[in-house]
């Protein structure tokens, strides 16, 4: 299991790759929506903003009942593997390790610039 540290310096790593998607890429398919990401097995939420400038004002936050417009639930190892690049979004996603609650449409737009 990987530390909460860990787990943020993780969440910094793929803040980073996304800033390098193309501009004008973001600029289609990001729209402007709040972002949770708990870590289940460390029972920690962080919390960010995203747009088409990419990810910002990442913190933890507290409780179950955050407003957000899409939540990603996975464990703190399968983080880091995102992050390091032993896995990818869409395999995790299929085989379980990630799930993600969104309306569809949020789905559609953000599969581009995850491989969903």
């Amino acid at each position: 299991m990987a530390s909460v540290e860990e787990c943020r310096s993780a969440l910094e790593a793929l803040v980073e790759a996304l800033s390098e998607v193309e501009p004008e890429l973001r600029a289609r398919h990001v729209p402007r929506r709040t972002v949770a990401c708990r870590v289940s097995d460390l029972d920690v939420t962080f919390v960010g903003r995203l747009d088409e400038h990419g990810v910002h004002d990442v913190a933890e936050a507290s409780g179950d009942n955050l407003e957000v417009d899409v939540r990603l639930t996975l464990d703190s190892d399968q983080l880091v593997a995102l992050a390091e690049g032993r896995d990818d979004f869409l395999h995790a996603w299929l085989r379980g390790r990630v799930q993600v609650s969104a309306s569809v449409r949020d789905l559609l737009r953000l599969r581009t610039l995850v491989g969903l």
